[in-house]
């Protein structure tokens, strides 16, 4: 009878350490399955943060191109006033409206280069703003060069309105400096 209680005990220890070793088992795989679940969480809220960082840095970055488009602009109008040219009648920013006005004139009418470059040798308050212009155009060029890697955005900058103005407005102030 002793045996037997001994026996009985031992496969009570026995059936309750294989008990508490399946609690245990069960416990890893649902802390392993929390971990997993907290992991996959932590790495979603890092990539939305990631997003949010991007979509704060291209506000700025908007915000600030706006800043300077408004500089360019505020260069531009009395520069146009002078020289008697009116903005294209689109749905385009403003500084693009003045830009095109500028250049599709110049396009129908070459002799805006030299109504430019005489308002630049005869009134300063014009050559001051030409110059602005020009350095306020160039250093974005230069910022837009500098950030990105691929230089799609500053090609196409160069290429287009900003780059066509620039050109356009350095030919009008080197004659009005070597010319009589």
């Amino acid at each position: 009878m002793q045996n037997i209680i001994i026996l009985s005990l031992s496969a009570l220890i026995f059936i309750g350490i294989i008990a508490i070793f399946v609690s245990v088992q069960s416990l890893n795989t649902k802390i392993a399955d929390i971990t997993k679940t907290l992991t996959f969480q932590y790495n979603l809220i890092m990539k939305i943060q990631s997003v949010l960082k991007n979509k704060n840095a291209t506000n700025a970055v908007a915000e600030n191109a706006e800043i300077v488009y408004q500089d360019l602009l505020q260069n531009l109008i009395p520069i146009m006033a002078a020289i008697d040219v009116m903005p294209r009648n689109t749905n385009e920013h403003p500084l693009w409206r003045a830009l095109g006005g500028i250049m599709d004139e110049y396009s129908k009418n070459p002799f805006a280069l030299e109504k430019l470059r005489r308002c630049i040798k005869l009134d300063s308050s014009i050559a001051h703003n030409v110059n602005n212009y020009i350095t306020g155009a160039n250093r974005l060029l230069q910022y837009l060069t500098t950030t990105e890697p691929d230089g799609i955005l500053a090609s196409t900058f160069t290429d287009g309105l900003l780059g066509q103005s620039l050109t356009f407005f350095s030919q009008a102030q080197q004659l009005a400096e070597s010319g009589d």
